[in-house]
């Protein structure tokens, strides 16, 4: 089994040639990679089997529910008893409708985020199931009103943005979302299994032509509600730090904000949410240092801030709806 948790693997030019070509497309072939690194395509292979054992690097394939517009995504702060974070983390981890749960430096919390078919099924979430857990001191929640930047706009090899990053940071809107049916579930589905499927297999286990299935991959890929990638663990790329950060700035200077942080390539995750605070974002750092010289830069830059938090990610429990191995 992989261990999520063992030491980081060292990469050399190869290894962050073959990440950096599976990072623009996960599916891109092998001999098209190894003849850009200058390797046979088995060792492209090898390479790639290497790094997904640590557990540390991994294909990950889903729909993105914000952007189709399905159901209700929360952050949720729950704060324990002493002694109960590390248990209560491990219980909300294995919740299939979370999708990341982290602790971080602060007060005695654990964060979660989920999404919920609808709000009384949220208020069911919280109250019935998390707020039932022993150690649960209080929960809050702040429901997710936008979605700006997700992991999959973290680029650390690339100096373009991702579409996406680059229409927030123009104050661009997004292109309306197509229309997903039953067929292109399955399918997504499928990738989440094994992302580098191939077209014919598909096809086979889709019970459809080939050709079908090929148009169905290539529409869902050129839009922006498929999130089909290869997941590194930032630390494994030379950025072992992340911060999690909060800032309350008011609604005249919210889209001024928004368009100057989509512009900062350290920032992986960004919404606009509920609360007391209405930006919730997460951002990648090589040392303190950096993340140091990061929140004073931008957060010193931006106008109409009225309260500003910043936390280090001491352990991650959950990413990309992916449960890491604790004990």
């Amino acid at each position: 089994m992989s261990d999520p948790n063992g030491p980081l693997p060292v990469l050399d030019a190869v290894d962050h040639t073959v990440l950096r070509a599976l990072h623009r497309n996960p599916r891109a072939p092998f001999a098209e990679i190894g003849a850009t690194a200058g390797v046979h395509e088995r060792t492209v292979a090898r390479r790639l089997e290497r790094l997904t054992a640590t557990g540390r690097v991994r294909f990950t394939a889903a729909l993105t529910p914000e952007y189709l517009g399905e159901g209700v995504t929360a952050e949720v702060a729950v704060r324990c008893a002493p002694g109960r974070v590390h248990e209560t983390a491990l219980a909300l981890a294995r919740r299939a409708d979370a999708r990341s749960v982290e602790v971080a430096t602060g007060d005695l919390e654990v964060y979660a985020e989920y999404t919920t078919p609808d709000h009384d099924a949220l208020l069911t979430l919280i109250d019935s199931a998390i707020g039932r857990l022993d150690g649960v001191v209080d929960v809050r929640s702040q429901v997710v009103l936008r979605l700006l930047l997700t992991a999959s706009d973290w680029a650390p090899y690339d100096d373009l943005p991702t579409e996406v990053r680059r229409r927030v940071r123009e104050g661009t809107p997004l292109p309306a979302a197509p229309a997903v049916d039953d067929l292109d579930r399955r399918l997504v589905a499928l990738l989440a299994t094994d992302a580098r499927m191939s077209t014919a297999r598909l096809a086979h286990r889709l019970q459809v032509g080939e050709t079908t299935a090929r148009r169905r991959l290539a529409r869902l890929m050129a839009s922006h509600v498929l999130h089909l990638r290869l997941h590194a663990d930032p630390a494994v790329l030379g950025y072992p730090l992340e911060a999690r950060f909060r800032l309350a700035v008011t609604p005249s200077r919210l889209e001024a904000a928004i368009r100057l942080l989509a512009a900062e390539p350290a920032i992986r995750h960004l919404v606009l949410t509920t609360g007391a605070t209405n930006i919730l974002g997460y951002s990648s750092h090589r040392d303190t240092v950096d993340l140091h010289a990061f929140t004073t830069r931008v957060f010193s830059g931006l106008d109409g801030v009225t309260a500003t938090e910043t936390a280090v990610l001491m352990r991650t429990y959950k990413r990309a709806n992916i449960a890491e191995r604790r004990t």
